[in-house]
C-alpha cells in the first residue's frame, strides 16, 4: 500500500514541477512581449528559477525514492 501512494506522490511531484515551469515560461514570455529590452534579464532569472524548480523536484523525488 505505501508503494502505490509513493508512487502517486512522485507523478504528483512530477506534475506540479512540470506546471510549474510551463508557468514560469509563460510569464516570461509575456513580461518580454510587454518590454523586449529587458528579454535578457528575464530570460537569466527565468533560467534560474526553473533550476530552482527542478532542484527541489529531484530533492523529493528522492526523499520520495526512500520510503519505497
Amino acid at each position: 500500500m505505501v508503494g502505490s501512494i509513493t508512487s502517486i506522490g512522485l507523478g504528483m511531484i512530477v506534475i506540479a514541477a512540470a506546471f510549474g515551469i510551463g508557468w514560469i515560461g509563460s510569464k516570461a514570455m509575456e513580461s518580454i512581449a510587454r518590454q523586449p529590452q529587458a528579454a535578457g534579464d528575464i530570460r537569466a532569472n527565468m533560467i534560474l528559477m526553473a533550476a530552482f524548480i527542478e532542484g527541489a523536484a529531484l530533492i523529493a523525488l528522492i526523499f520520495a525514492a526512500f520510503v519505497l
